[in-house]
Parts: structure tokens; sequence; C-alpha cells
């Protein structure tokens, strides 16, 4: 009898501290995704995550962020349509705070695509590669085409208007456009 009341203890004791808590995620936003590429808001910092196509495991998944300081996701953006229309010679080399990050251009059945090649803290001996993706998908991954670049968009205006003191882009080399100056209304 005292074994089973003390197993019956020792059950109970389990089941109460063994319970799962689910922790829901509400800032993360996404932005927009295409097949396995896909770009993610949260506050002011943007991720690109994408799986890894040079590893032998394909369920290998890797990202990299940057702040939105100086409307740098539509300088990015900008950067790679720009590379669908003149496709540069060699590979554009972006730095970014923790990673290396390059655009590497080809052409596939004819139609131009990109590719991100990460060099992993900046380090060249680890390297992570995403798919190629033409310029639709690039739109979709931007959220060009489900109307969410309005989030960037309004957290580069909403980061330019509240600072007080200048701000430096040291998270990415990626050419800002200049602003328009027009003002959106929110809706309620």
């Amino acid at each position: 009898m005292r074994k089973i009341l003390l197993l019956f203890t020792f059950m109970f004791g389990i089941s109460v501290f063994s319970q799962i808590k689910v922790l829901k995620n509400e800032s993360l936003v996404e932005i927009g995704k295409d097949n396995s590429v896909g770009l993610y808001k949260k506050d002011d910092t943007f991720t690109i995550n994408y799986q890894d196509l040079n590893t032998a495991n394909l369920n290998t998944f890797r990202s990299f962020s940057f702040k939105n300081l100086n409307g740098d996701v539509s300088g990015l953006y900008t950067m790679i349509t720009n590379g669908f229309i003149d496709a540069p010679e060699s590979n554009i080399i972006l730095e970014l705070p923790n990673d290396i990050i390059e655009l590497h251009y080809e052409k596939n059945f004819g139609q131009p695509t990109v590719q991100f090649i990460q060099y992993i803290n900046k380090n060249r001996k680890y390297v992570g590669k995403s798919q190629f993706l033409n310029k639709k998908q690039v739109d979709k991954v931007f959220g060009k085409s489900n109307g969410k670049a309005a989030l960037y968009e309004r957290s580069a205006a909403i980061n330019n208007s509240n600072s007080s003191r200048p701000v430096t882009n040291s998270s990415s080399t990626a050419a800002s456009p200049a602003s328009s100056g027009k003002t959106k209304k929110t809706r309620k």
C-alpha cells in the first residue's frame, strides 16, 4: 500500500511539473514568403530566412537580420530589382552587423534570377545559399504583391521622424532611395 501511495504521489508530482505552456510570439510579422525564402519583421529588425541549399541536410534553415535604418529594406529591394534590369558583372557584396551577404545574379532558363549567399559570422568557411529567385518571387518575399510592403516603409518613416540625433547606417550598405515626403493615412 505504501508503494502504491508513493507511486501515485510521484506520478502526480511529475504531471504537475511537466505542464507545457505555449507562448504566442505576436511581435513577429511575416512580410512575405515564397517557397523557402521569407522576410519577417520584429520591431524595427528585419530577418530573411531561407533554406540552405549548400548543406547536405535539406532541413537546414538559415537567416540574416538587419535594422531598417534610413530605409534599408526598400534600398535592398531596389538594389535587387535593379540587378534584374542591368545584371552586375560580379556579385554585389553587402556587409551586415554579423554576416556578409552576396547577391549572386544568374540567368536560369533565360530569366534573370538572384541568390543570397551568406558568409555566416563574416567567416568565408561557413557559407549558406538560398534558392534562386526571379522578379515575381522577390516581389512576393518583399511584400510588394500582398500589400505588406507598407509595414517596412512605415517603420522607416517612424524611425526617421522620431530620432533626435543623427542616425548612422552601420547595418548594411544597401542604397537607400530618397524619401518621397508623402504621408499615408492609417486605417482604424
